[in-house]
């Protein structure tokens, strides 16, 4: 029987992404920006496109069909009537909007071959392009590769082509999407609206939004105002969840901002927050009002699509599903038996998506359940052998030590953390989605007071309020988090267990949030965020043995089967791909030790600070990090 290929692409938007399903199954997943380097890359996967390629050993007429995440014509359609409505508001948007489309996203099946055709290599001209709906692609991407036979399925994001959220129901190889909210009616874009506010970049800043959110004073009788005005004032919510937005207060219709700002001054009596500039209190408790809202209506839209469906199952995608605080909510709940959610929930899990809608709804072709998932723990990157690594050494003359074995290398990198060090861990193929999941992360002892504020400021060169998440040994992690089921995603959150927790101070509320955020919150005071949550992912021995077995070796040495795990890369970058990007990072920043495979690199022997010579490229060590507004 002749094997089937299918490729999934998401571009054009923001964080293109590409999928590859060999008859079905997922072999391989990359986004754009990890080769280009270039954060949130929406420009076509051609990198990406021609990687998956490679390491599938095909070629483009090897392809049964290329399907594209999302239908341009109904897209412009929504345009078209947007300005239409809004008339004569939005003719500057409209005359920068228009050009682009009609010269190029009309036209998108050749735009995308003329882009297929940069790969190299035979194209095919009876090559079939495919388009899915964009709903439909967070839908696929959500329900075929969970362990569910049958489940309610929830999307939610900013807006597709005219949907921003949709409610269905998987059963074995269908999906049937029952309602639709439409644009400009939209929670994703009623959160990224919030996000600018509180200046922060839209469409990547959201997650330090939610990351803020907790430094609100939830006595504090300002974010029961700003809750009341968001509900008397910007919209309304129906019990099902859909929700009206009154556009008097938000310009992303037509315009070129997300909000009218004068009305926000006069509705909340803060102006917007230039990015960068000190965050006082009032954004803090700006940033818990819209949580607390987004909650609220993500738990409504849960409630009904549980009565609608009697599903004991849930799945979810779309942009909005990464918030985990409100997936937490769900969990807590209790609606849902169990909960299954996309690891790449935004745009470029779209790619997946539309790849999976390909096999299962164009070719028609049945559906085997996978018990855990079919994701493969979302690592479907590039992986690098020794002589990759070998390779970057010799190019940056840098020196390391050969371990014994990879075993050794996960007992090494133990040894370091628990000796208060940071290290760089970098193993295995790259990781699918946001979230470094143990193959491209930097890792730390959670138990280090000192250690957020060490992470923060001088190795990820960001927001000191960020806090990091903890990697459980998925065996332990009951010792340590109130959770029940597993987030080898990193896309749940879990209150720190009770015996854990150190009392707080009685004028604890009264604090600034500066003073509150070193405050010793309980034994793992790394990972504890202000409100003693804890962004989880659980490690489980069968999908990432090396990253299982480098936790374990820190609980034999420390009594805790649990490590601090965040993203390996800085502000404003995406996170690593290879050897190279991953030396760079290292020298770049206060990292103490890289283990790259076998090999280990500490910083005191190699160079910082100097200028070395690459060919006839004269470069340093030292870098000015641009401003991250996002």
């Amino acid at each position: 029987m002749k094997d089937i290929y299918i490729l999934g692409v998401s571009a054009f938007y923001h964080d293109s992404a590409v999928a590859l399903l060999k008859n079905g199954e997922i072999l391989a997943a990359a986004h754009e920006e990890r080769f280009t380097r270039k954060k949130q890359d929406s420009g076509f996967p051609v990198m990406a496109t021609k990687w998956c390629l490679e390491y599938s050993g095909k070629n483009l007429d090897d392809l049964e069909a290329v399907v594209f995440y999302d239908k341009p014509f109904l897209k412009f359609e929504r345009l078209l009537e947007t300005y239409y409505s809004f008339v004569p508001r939005g003719w500057r948007s409209f005359i920068t909007a228009m050009p682009v489309w009609v010269k190029e996203k009309l036209f998108l099946k050749k735009l995308i071959k003329d882009e297929l055709k940069k790969i190299g290599g035979f194209f095919p001209s009876n090559l079939p392009i495919l388009f899915s709906e964009h709903h439909l692609s967070h839908a696929a991407s959500a329900f075929y590769p969970s362990p569910f036979k049958e489940a309610a399925i929830l999307t939610i994001d900013g807006v597709g082509e005219w949907a921003t959220s949709s409610i269905g129901v998987g059963r074995e190889n269908e999906i049937t999407l029952l309602k639709e909210l439409h644009f400009p009616h939209s929670l994703g874009l009623l959160y990224s609206a919030f996000t600018y506010y509180t200046g922060f970049k839209v469409n990547s800043g959201e997650y330090k939004l939610m990351g803020l959110a907790p430094y609100g004073n939830k006595k504090s009788e300002r974010v029961k105002k700003y809750i009341d005005a968001i509900y008397e004032e910007m919209i309304k919510v129906a019990d099902d969840g859909s929700l009206w937005m009154n556009m008097d207060y938000f310009d992303y219709a037509t315009g070129l901002k997300m909000v009218k700002e004068n009305k926000w001054i006069d509705l909340f009596g803060i102006p917007p927050r230039d990015s960068e500039s000190p965050i006082s209190q009032e954004y803090c408790d700006m940033a818990l009002a819209i949580q607390k809202v987004t909650e609220d209506i993500v738990l409504k839209m849960a409630k009904n699509i549980k009565e609608i469906s009697g599903c004991d199952n849930l799945v979810m995608a779309g942009g909005v599903a990464l918030n985990c605080v409100a997936n937490g909510a769900i969990v807590r709940s209790n609606m849902f038996k169990n909960i299954w959610i996309q690891p790449a929930a935004g745009d470029a899990g779209g790619a997946l998506g539309a790849a999976l809608v390909g096999w299962y709804i164009y070719f028609k072709n049945p559906r085997d359940v996978v018990k855990e998932d079919s994701m493969s723990g979302a690592y479907l990157g590039p992986e690098f052998c020794s002589l990759d690594i070998e390779q970057t050494a010799r190019k940056y003359g840098a020196i390391f030590e050969k371990i014994d074995g990879y075993s050794q290398a996960a007992k090494k990198a133990a040894d370091l953390i628990s000796q208060g060090n940071v290290v760089g861990w970098f193993q295995g193929r790259m990781e699918w989605g946001p979230r470094a999941l143990g193959n491209r992360s930097i890792i730390a002892d959670p138990r280090n007071r000192e250690m957020q504020k060490k992470l923060n400021l001088k190795i990820k060169f960001r927001e000191g309020f960020r806090p990091f998440a903890p990697s459980v040994l998925w065996e332990d992690a009951r010792e340590y988090f109130d959770t029940q089921i597993p987030s080898p995603y990193m896309l749940l959150v879990a209150d720190v267990v009770e015996k854990r927790r150190l009392p707080l101070p009685e004028n604890y509320e009264t604090l600034t949030w500066q003073e509150k955020l070193y405050h010793m919150r309980s034994d793992i005071p790394s990972v504890t965020h202000l409100d003693y949550s804890a962004r989880l992912q659980t490690v489980h021995k069968n999908t990432n043995p090396l990253y299982w077995e480098l936790i374990n070796e820190f609980k034999k040495l420390t009594g805790y089967g649990v490590v601090v795990n965040t993203s390996f890369n800085v502000r404003g970058e995406p996170i690593v791909c290879t050897p190279n990007d991953a030396y760079k990072c290292f020298m770049r920043t206060d990292m103490d030790y890289l283990v790259m495979g076998e090999y280990l690199f500490e910083k005191n022997l190699n160079q910082i600070g100097k200028k070395i010579k690459i060919g006839k490229k004269n470069m340093s060590w030292t870098k000015d990090y641009e401003k991250d507004t996002g």
